[in-house]
């Protein structure tokens, strides 16, 4: 049996994915521009596209320069192609009267276009990058439209993402479907008491990435790699969390992403957790199976039955995958004597997630089942008792 050539099959692979994204920027106008169908659409193809341009990058051992500037040309082809979309799709403004300009120079004004996404330039020849239509879009839906005067007022005037999550209602409730919050209008991630959701955070949540805490989630998929991650890892211009505490998660799997500082994971349990972290605390948790890349060692206290793997590779950077893992060297504190604490222990190869099962699992389709997406990355041993332990 004879080996595919690698170009050859990154060929085909590449024209397969170019074509289901093309499919499904044409299909954007099937979706209702009230609600959020659209913007989910959006945003799965976004992702996508990002997944694409890390694929392009990482496959420059065996494709020479000229092809690959092909291959990258394809994708900003297709990111053009969604901005014109959006842009199509987007609704006109209503009509208003206006004042009539006191002077004549007023009237020969340049119009403001910042509304229908364009760039403006003196120049007929402008060569400016592309704006992002999309960013324009989300920007628009979620920014506030004045600055709070006192902190009552900032308070009334914060968006509720977790109510706008809870309010998905329909196939949503009954775990079908992904919720993608776009938490542009927010300083840091919160997402608390949800039961059967699957939370896949866009790009937009990057300026949100001061801190995150997720609590009292149940039967629950949280993804937060993408605004978590920084261009060299491929995924996009994302930020890293400063901080991320994890409480109360019961038969979840969370995909944490990066975070430049302290995780704290408190009351976890039946769950697996990705995260890529420089220190990982671990408390009260049970029954929990951590993926990690950290640079300094693992710490857990008062748990039982938790077990270690290395973090996916397609989530790391290239300076990651060559810097020292430390997920294997748990320190139990608990535990005092001279043997190894029968509390922790490392997953067994077997049993690990592969990374195409990872990208499988999340890859955020319309219609995805939370229960499937749960068994494949996997939890699934309680799914359904909801039974406190």
């Amino acid at each position: 049996m004879t080996t595919q050539d690698p170009k050859e099959r990154f060929y085909r692979q590449f024209q397969v994915s170019v074509s289901n994204i093309q499919e499904q920027i044409n299909q954007l106008s099937s979706f209702a521009s009230v609600g959020p169908e659209r913007q989910d659409a959006v945003d799965h193809i976004l992702g996508g596209l990002s997944h694409l341009s890390k694929e392009v990058a990482d496959a420059t051992e065996f494709i020479p320069a000229h092809d690959q500037r092909i291959y990258s040309d394809t994708v900003k082809s297709l990111k053009d192609q969604l901005n014109e979309a959006q842009a199509k799709l987007m609704p006109k403004g209503r009509f208003q009267f206006k004042k009539r300009p006191e002077n004549s120079s007023a009237a020969t004004a340049k119009p403001d276009t910042r509304r229908l996404g364009l760039a403006t330039n003196n120049n007929n020849n402008d060569n400016s990058h592309p704006v992002d239509l999309s960013a324009m879009r989300m920007e628009a839906k979620d920014t506030v439209n004045a600055l709070p005067t006192s902190l009552s007022d900032l308070s009334s005037s914060s968006k509720n993402y977790n109510a706008e999550i809870s309010r998905g209602g329909g196939a949503t409730a009954n775990g079908m479907g992904v919720r993608k919050p776009s938490f542009s209008a927010a300083r840091d991630i919160d997402l608390s008491d949800h039961i059967r959701v699957h939370i896949t955070l866009p790009a937009s949540a990057s300026r949100a990435t001061s801190s995150g805490t997720l609590t009292d989630l149940h039967q629950c998929v949280v993804d937060m790699t993408l605004p978590t991650s920084s261009s060299a890892a491929g995924s996009g211009p994302g930020t890293p969390f400063a901080s991320l505490a994890l409480r109360d998660i019961r038969n979840s799997a969370i995909v944490a992403g990066h975070v430049d500082g302290p995780v704290h994971v408190t009351g976890v349990r039946d769950s697996v957790v990705m995260v890529i972290a420089r220190q990982v605390r671990i408390h009260e948790c049970r029954n929990v199976v951590f993926y990690l890349h950290c640079v300094s060692r693992p710490i857990v206290e008062d748990c039982t039955g938790v077990q270690f793997a290395k973090a996916p590779g397609i989530y790391l950077t290239d300076k990651e995958k060559t810097e020292a893992n430390l997920y294997d060297q748990v320190d139990d504190f608990k535990w005092l004597k001279t043997f190894s604490s029968p509390n922790w222990s490392l997953l067994p190869d077997e049993q690990v997630v592969p990374d195409d099962v990872w990208k499988k699992a999340l890859d955020g389709k319309p219609g995805t089942l939370i229960d499937d997406t749960l068994r494949m990355l996997g939890v699934g041993k309680s799914l359904g008792a909801g039974k406190e332990s």
